[in-house]
């Protein structure tokens, strides 16, 4: 398994960089419906959608619009 390591931090990065873009474009379409939902950008975001993935993109985006009501 000398390779694993590399591999669970490559797959953490794609899904980081892949999380933070879908947050981008998600948050940029909801602002041009006028949808007052939006999620930041920061470190807790970022390793939150590496850890989880799109499942945890999903997560903060229902966490934002629980706490927006």
């Amino acid at each position: 398994m000398p390779g694993y390591r590399t591999q669970v931090l490559v797959n953490f990065v794609v899904r980081a960089v892949i999380g933070t873009a879908l947050i981008f474009f998600v948050n940029q379409f909801l602002n041009a419906r006028g949808i007052d939902i939006r999620v930041g950008m920061n470190p807790v975001t970022v390793v939150t959608s590496g850890v989880l993935g799109t499942p945890g993109v999903a997560l903060l985006y229902g966490i934002s619009f629980y706490r927006g009501f």
